[in-house]
């Protein structure tokens, strides 16, 4: 989400997009689990619903999701509470997972710094590694074998990263020793190459504030930039809006040109006339594709 002004050309279709998509009221969850003692780490659970997801005997795929926001505090996993019902309609089992973000700023600060370093990262790793657990708990419906991580946003940031730590710097606290057993990712106008973000001044300065600022941000990219962590043998999909002037398709095309250098092929689908905010938005036919999207990986 963002935190920056939008230029006059583009500032009505860009509010009415955002307007849609944070219209939907928030969507209790079917369960929850912590996985670790702060109250940011926390995971909500869906359980599949609609054609696929009847309640039948066929187990679901898991769908994790990763909110957005800029990795600032200010957006939490609730404003996508409705994607994930969204998914869960469409017979899917749907992970929604918080993680520790930046300040919630203030008076002298009213644009916090993004993200908390190291913990934004210390809180998706160990999401993930205890997901297992907790889902064999809340989701018995749902197929381990046949796990997709989608994150929109900032949040598709942090997905190419939980998929790639087994191709982290030798040393990175977060490093597996193996890829994780994926069907794909998807990531939803990803901030995908933290290089170029910085370069466009995406969401205030956010991706050098993810990084604990201009001091750091060389060093420590490494261990957290998509676009540096290539290639990761995994299936991975970027859904990209045209219009989008939040992320714009800059990034994504970057992302996908670092990932062809390295011998990987990333599927680019890019919508026409979509902004940043569709691809959430359950009343958008661009969720209908992210939807489709995901599907062609899990099922």
């Amino acid at each position: 989400m963002p935190d920056d002004a939008a230029a006059p050309d583009d500032a009505v279709p860009r509010a009415a997009e955002e307007a849609s998509a944070f219209a939907h009221p928030p969507v209790a969850p079917d369960a929850g689990g912590a996985y670790g003692d702060h109250p940011d780490q926390v995971i909500d659970f869906y359980a599949p619903r609609g054609s696929r997801g009847n309640g039948g005997s066929r187990s679901a795929p898991l769908v994790v999701v990763l909110h957005g926001g800029a990795w600032r505090a200010r957006h939490d996993r609730r404003h996508l509470t409705p994607f994930a019902a969204f998914l869960a309609g469409r017979g899917f089992a749907v992970a929604n997972v918080e993680y520790r973000r930046g300040g919630v700023g203030g008076a002298g600060n009213p644009t916090p710094a993004a993200g908390r370093w190291p913990e934004t990262f210390d809180d998706v790793a160990a999401a993930f590694d205890a997901l297992p657990a907790l889902v064999r708990d809340a989701l018995p419906q749902a197929d381990l074998g046949r796990t997709v991580i989608t994150g929109h946003s900032a949040g598709g940031q942090l997905a190419l990263w939980a998929a790639a730590r087994h191709v982290l710097p030798s040393g990175a606290p977060w490093r597996t020793d193996r890829p994780a057993p994926l069907r794909g990712v998807v990531a939803l106008a990803p901030i995908a190459d933290l290089g170029v973000a910085r370069k466009l001044d995406l969401c205030g300065g956010a991706a050098e504030q993810l990084l604990g600022g201009p001091e750091t941000f060389a060093e420590r990219r490494a261990y957290a930039d998509p676009a540096l962590l290539l290639p990761t043998g995994i299936a991975t999909t970027v859904v990209q809006g045209r219009a989008d002037t939040v992320v714009p398709q800059a990034v994504a095309d970057s992302y996908a040109d670092a990932a062809a250098r390295a011998g990987e092929m990333v599927g680019l689908t890019l919508l026409e006339d979509v902004g940043h905010f569709p691809l959430i938005d359950p009343s958008a036919d661009a969720c209908a594709v992210v939807a489709e999207e995901i599907g062609q990986l899990a099922w």
